[in-house]
């Protein structure tokens, strides 16, 4: 790790903004205003809200953070330079950001000349003066500019002077930042790191023109931040730029076309830009942008540089779970940093070598950034896996037990029967624990029934289900409804169990899952069924394998039961021994 440069390195957060517009998503005000405080706790110093006058949500949005603001953040308006051949007074849309009452405000304009003549229409000199116009209109105004230089790459390999212009444009009016966009995602890293370096020499003969000054310092109504060398709010060794300073910063934006953004990104830093904008979980238009969940561990743990203060570092995982849960998208289990299988460990080989050193197949720590070491049971496993997997549940087992091969042999006897525990470490340990003698017997099943009726012409299908369980020696027979096979039965085993054991109440069926292991076998082929459950503040797996697909799903759904109240009855024990 090297020692933190210097200037320091500024994150911009834009999931609010640009990564709404990934196809597939949709956030409320409340959503956002979720997020909005999520990032703030995170300690991002900028985070962009939106285009205030573009829709009503937008417009909601920063009124209500006017009426509750952030607590360190910056939060930033977004908005386009005024259109051809309108003076920014008469420009609407700029009204609506300085409502907006957010003291950062980000311009982006058009680099690439194609883009002036082919999609605004107009002629070189006039987009040059709507940048400069619209950045001194704000600056007058009292609001700080960072400007986005939009398509600045491709604009930049296509005509590099009138693209190296348009920046002097908005240095010159008073922008603070300015921000190279790789709007189309299609540049790589090498070529990242050249044109980034060949801006950063010609930024020190711009500078800022009357757009600087003392006219923000005196703004009224503003969140004042402190001046270059004195302490920021939200991250004490970070001083915020000056609305005074003579050289405007540089900033780079990528986006993820070429599946290269976050090592764009880090190339442009290594060349000399000092801010870095991205989404959580490289949520973005197209193929997205970068993914500040990588972005941030490898600046800070990798390059040395401090984006965010190392307790915040430690919440990132959970701040990546938070925003895919409140935009309703499955989580990447496989993403680099914070996904559930970024630290996960599958082959025997691999299990042995990283309980006697992490170091050997790890590149961080998982703690680092608040994720954790998971050992995965598979055919693949050796005793080490089985072993630091009893450890995970609480149960320590020794290595000469036999019980502990015996674990072995049936784990990989019924993953070749088409089981997958890697998937189900429920099951696993409801496995382990019968192996092991110390399974709890909390219910039987004696049998059951399901009957479905198809009546032609209706749309739904309703389900019978009938079950026998014997609870504590009582047998009990019960039926239930449902719209489907499973949910009949998932209904009827609770109504079967809820008087014995009334938390089952709170367990709720949330996704389940049927693959077909062997499909040239046709409607006889072997089904594979996994359930996941949850309570209040718990999520677990279970699985089922059989040719009959309502077989499977009983095993999964019996066993996602049974490991509810196994946790459950885990939680009283540990409540007691800590009263």
């Amino acid at each position: 790790m090297t020692e933190n440069p210097s200037p320091p390195l500024w994150i911009y957060d834009t999931t609010l903004r640009d990564g709404t517009q990934r196809e597939g998503l949709s956030v409320s005000i409340e959503d956002k205003l979720r997020i909005a405080r999520r990032l703030d706790q995170l300690g991002i110093p900028f985070i962009e809200g939106g285009w205030p006058g573009a829709n009503p949500k937008d417009v909601q949005f920063f009124w209500q953070l006017q009426e509750d603001p952030l607590k360190n953040a910056e939060i930033v308006a977004f908005c386009s330079t005024r259109r051809p051949n309108i003076s920014v007074a008469n420009e609407p849309m700029l009204q609506a950001i300085l409502a907006a009452g957010t003291r950062w405000v980000t311009i982006f304009g058009k680099s690439w000349d194609l883009h002036v003549t082919e999609g605004l229409k107009t002629s070189l000199a006039e987009n040059l003066a709507m940048i400069r116009d619209t950045i001194e209109y704000l600056r007058v105004s009292g609001r700080r500019v960072i400007y986005d230089a939009e398509h600045w790459f491709d604009g930049y390999k296509h005509n590099r002077d009138y693209a190296l212009k348009t920046l002097e444009a908005a240095a010159t009016a008073g922008a603070e930042w300015l921000v190279l966009c790789d709007t189309n995602g299609g540049t790589l890293p090498h070529e990242i790191s050249q044109i980034v370096q060949d801006v950063v020499k010609a930024n020190g003969a711009w500078g800022m023109g009357h757009g600087g000054g003392s006219a923000l310092d005196g703004s009224p109504g503003l969140k004042h931040l402190p001046a270059w060398g004195m302490e920021r709010i939200s991250n004490s060794q970070f001083p915020m730029p000056n609305s005074q300073s003579p050289i405007p910063q540089i900033g780079i934006h990528t986006h993820n076309d070429s599946d290269t953004a976050v090592a764009n990104a880090l190339a442009a830093v290594m060349a000399g830009a000092r801010m870095v904008q991205g989404t959580i979980n490289g949520y973005g238009e197209r193929c997205g942008n970068a993914n500040l969940c990588s972005l941030i561990p490898n600046l800070q743990l990798k390059l040395g540089y401090s984006c965010i203060e190392e307790k915040q570092l430690s919440q990132i995982t959970e701040a990546s779970r938070f925003v895919s849960e409140v935009v309703n998208l499955a989580p990447d289990e496989h993403a680099p940093f914070v996904g559930r299988s970024a630290f996960a460990h599958k082959g025997g080989i691999h299990v042995s070598a990283v309980e006697r050193n992490p170091l050997t197949y790890e590149h961080i720590q998982p703690e680092q950034i608040g994720n954790r070491r998971r050992i995965v049971i598979s055919e693949q496993a050796g005793l080490s896996n089985v072993l630091a997997k009893a450890r995970s549940f609480g149960i320590e087992l020794d290595k000469q037990n036999p019980q502990a091969r015996q674990i072995l042999q049936r784990l990989k006897d019924l993953e070749s029967e088409g089981y997958q525990f890697e998937a189900a470490e429920a099951s696993f340990e409801l496995l382990m624990r019968e192996g092991l003698g110390k399974r709890p017997l909390f219910f039987e099943i004696k049998g059951f029934q399901v009957h479905c009726d198809l009546v032609e012409g209706k749309e739904t299908t309703s389900a019978l289900a009938t079950v026998k369980v014997t609870v504590n020696g009582k047998d009990i027979l019960e039926a239930a409804e449902g719209n489907g096979p499973v949910a009949a039965l998932d209904a009827a085993l609770r109504k079967a169990l809820v008087n014995f054991y009334p938390q089952i109440a709170a367990f709720e069926l949330t996704d389940y899952k049927v693959r077909i292991l062997n499909g040239h076998t046709g409607t006889a082929a072997k089904t594979r069924v996994l359930v996941e459950s949850r309570n209040s503040h718990q999520r677990w797996t279970t699985v089922g394998v059989s040719t009959n697909i309502l077989e499977a799903s009983y095993h999964a759904v019996v066993e996602g039961l049974e490991y509810g109240l196994l946790l459950h009855s885990k939680a009283e024990v540990a409540l007691n021994a800590s009263s």
